[in-house]
């Protein structure tokens, strides 16, 4: 059983800088694909970013790209999404997920395992 904390959130004012975190235990954290999914009161669970394996490839959401930079380091089982110049329209519970795979997997019910989520809350 894979358990994911994520820690980092806060209330920032519009193009600020937050840092997230994702510790995992329980698992062999190389086995799984590390992503970030979003939630903003009433809509759906959202794709945010992803990062391989290895750490070689990610993705993005379209919204996100230039903005973000999801990365993980190995060596900590720790995954990590770094989030500038944010937008008011950025504010949501953000949540770590992980799966085995396969590489591209964006759906919800593709992730084996969640995080509790943090609040990241972006003010005008």
């Amino acid at each position: 059983q894979v358990e994911l904390v994520e820690s980092g959130g806060g209330l920032v004012q519009t193009g600020a800088s937050l840092r997230l975190s994702c510790a995992t235990s329980g698992g062999t954290f190389t086995d799984y694909v590390m992503s970030w999914f979003r939630q903003a009161p009433g809509r759906e669970r959202e794709f945010v970013a992803g990062v391989s394996w290895s750490g070689r490839h990610t993705d993005y959401l379209d919204s996100t790209k230039g903005r973000f930079t999801i990365s993980r380091d190995n060596a900590k089982d720790t995954a990590y999404l770094q989030m500038n110049s944010l937008r008011v329209e950025d504010t949501a519970v953000y949540y770590c997920a992980a799966d085995r795979g396969p590489w591209g997997a964006v759906r919800t019910r593709d992730y084996d395992y969640w995080g509790q989520g943090t609040q990241v809350t972006v003010a005008s």
